[in-house]
């Protein structure tokens, strides 16, 4: 397998007895049949009986010869070719008398899987795709709460995060772990799922993460007569998405397994794909001056809150010297707006740029509305009305806007509401008025999404209404920064005056550790014209050699996260011809 070092364990005896399926995708295990038509039969290398049959999901009967499932090159590993654009594709299931089909797993268990993504992965193609499902569905056996369509699954979610969702023996409805979302289409990826007996965690090449399920789950539990899918999810009984990637080998033990006695552990070079641990200066030369944009924080907050105070004081520790001329906050302030606990570690971390002068707004996002508008409870204009730089808000208290000097300019930072959009962009329209020749950097919550194949920037409706109704009349704004929806990219659009408006979308929450506590840069460059944009997490940057997964970078060096755009300052700001 390519990318990837293995190191192959030899469990002891008594281990060995707990190993009930084991299924190894290699020409080597082939038990009969072929792929060519359709009668492919893989054995159970755990001696158990779990063989697993190929299946062609389709209408009309036989599939026709486009490849669904291929052997790689070395015979090592299959790769899968399914989508969801596609009504024909092919899976696997366990034989029917396979005993593995009614395992409860009392005593817990250990799900293993060496897999990689599609290199083409998309949202519209392959969200939700299974790579292990029991069949059948709760509601067939009474489960009547959560999701009772299903039974046990373990998919990958429109934003590349593995989901181990399962119906217990012991409860009436699923609980879920989630991992954070795999970057790389490269790498080969080693998901484990132990259960101890009584808790299940979720690992991703040996790391978890802190979304794992907090019910006391005991076991998994089943519909005679029904068995196990590779390759493919269920909803209701029927098949619905199938998996596209490659799948190199599946082991399923009836017994929590520590780490040592996993089938493989990665050893992996260097760091995460796209990011770097390496030293990349944060100010390239003394007279450039820097805006930095902090992406929505609630899981951290939520999570990790120690996470989130490491940013902040950092920021206020490294503002002067890397010329922080404002920070702002894209919204999202806290993961559940009925917590009180995490709008208080929200805000008392946020006063710490209280105390220190720290120039900052926050925006609101969608998880921070709720009755009786907590966001205002905490973040209301009554906290920045004293600061020099906050110069007003709207009738709704949402919608702000500040005024900083920074190099040879004044900037205005104009932050629009989402949920008061509309209402919130006609007093914008007024403060653009009252103030015609500040460049202007608008942010909201959400103006900027992902497209299907997962690199392409789009606007939302929001952006779009935005973009219509307010950014491109406006000569004035050239700059708008969003979060709300996982990635980084960046478009430049042209105004109605013909001049050019950077849009960044950056949110990184559905990473590691819920962003990790990456921040996005943009240091303005104006002797030679250019805005240079950089990600950069000091939590990490503090985190001793000896700690760090492979997932632990402090810079992010992606084409979304760190890039220079051409920018003629004197030129864009000249507001005298505007139209």
């Amino acid at each position: 397998m390519e990318n990837t070092s293995t190191q192959h364990t030899t469990p002891c005896n008594k281990l060995q007895k707990n190993h009930l399926a084991d299924w190894i995708f290699s020409t080597a295990f082939t038990k009969s049949g072929k792929i060519d038509d359709g009668s492919l039969t893989l054995k159970d290398t755990s001696g158990n009986g779990n063989d697993l049959e190929l299946i062609t999901n389709s209408e009309q009967g036989w599939v026709p010869p486009t490849p669904y499932i291929q052997w790689s090159a070395d015979g090592n590993y299959m790769n899968f070719h399914n989508s969801k654009r596609e009504k024909i594709g092919q899976y696997f299931q366990t034989v029917a008398e396979a005993p593995i089909n009614e395992a409860t797993f009392p005593s817990g268990y250990t799900i293993e899987v060496m897999m990689k993504l599609p290199q083409d992965f998309s949202p519209d193609q392959h969200s939700w795709m299974g790579i292990l499902t029991r069949q059948g569905h709760a509601a067939t056996i009474g489960k009547m709460d959560g999701e009772h369509e299903t039974l046990s699954t373990l998919s990958v979610s429109s934003l590349r995060e593995i989901q181990w969702s399962s119906h217990p023996t012991n409860l009436q409805a699923n609980d879920t772990n989630w991992s954070f979302t795999l970057d790389s289409t490269d790498d080969w990826y080693h998901i484990a799922i132990v259960n101890d007996g009584s808790h299940t965690t979720l690992y991703i090449n040996g790391v978890t993460d802190f979304r794992n399920a907090e019910e006391e789950m005991l076991g998994i539990d089943y519909v005679p007569g029904k068995g196990w899918n590779i390759g493919a999810s269920e909803w209701g009984s029927e098949i619905d998405t199938l998996f596209a990637g490659s799948i190199q080998r599946i082991r399923i033990t009836g017994a929590p397994l520590s780490k040592e006695h996993w089938f493989a552990t990665i050893q992996k070079e260097g760091f995460v794909e796209n990011g770097t641990n390496e030293s990349i200066p944060l100010l390239t030369k003394q007279h450039n001056y820097n805006f930095l944009f902090i992406p929505d924080p609630q899981k951290t907050v939520r999570y990790m809150p120690e996470l989130f105070q490491k940013q902040v004081e950092w920021i206020t520790e490294y503002e002067q010297q890397l010329n922080l001329a404002f920070t702002t906050f894209l919204g999202d302030m806290v993961d559940q707006s009925d917590a009180e606990e995490e709008w208080h570690n929200s805000s008392s971390i946020i006063q710490l740029l209280d105390d220190s002068n720290t120039a900052y707004v926050t925006i609101a996002g969608n998880h921070d509305y709720g009755d009786k508008d907590p966001y205002l409870d905490y973040y209301s204009p009554e906290r920045f009305s004293h600061k020099p730089y906050y110069k007003g808000a709207s009738a709704s208290g949402y919608s702000s806007y500040s005024i900083v000097s920074a190099g040879s300019y004044e900037y205005m930072i104009l932050a629009i509401d989402m949920q008061h959009l509309k209402v919130d962009s006609k007093w914008a329209e007024q403060i653009l008025a009252q103030h015609p020749t500040l460049p202007t950097i608008l942010v909201s919550h959400e103006i900027l999404d992902i497209s299907g194949d997962g690199v392409s920037p789009i606007e939302t409706w929001r952006g779009k209404w935005l973009w219509n109704n307010l950014i491109s009349n406006n000569n004035q704004i050239f700059l708008t920064v969003s979060g709300h929806n996982h990635g980084a990219a960046y478009q430049i659009k042209q105004n109605a005056n013909g001049q050019a408006v950077i849009q960044i979308l950056v949110d990184y929450q559905s990473s590691y550790h819920g962003g990790n506590g990456w921040m996005r840069f943009t240091e303005f460059d104006e002797i030679n014209n250019q805005i240079i944009c950089k990600t950069y997490s000091p939590w990490v940057d503090q985190l001793p050699i000896s700690e760090r997964t492979y997932f632990d970078v402090a810079y992010l060096t992606g084409e979304g996260d760190h890039f220079t755009i051409p920018f003629p300052f004197k030129e864009r700001f000249d507001f005298s011809s505007t139209c």
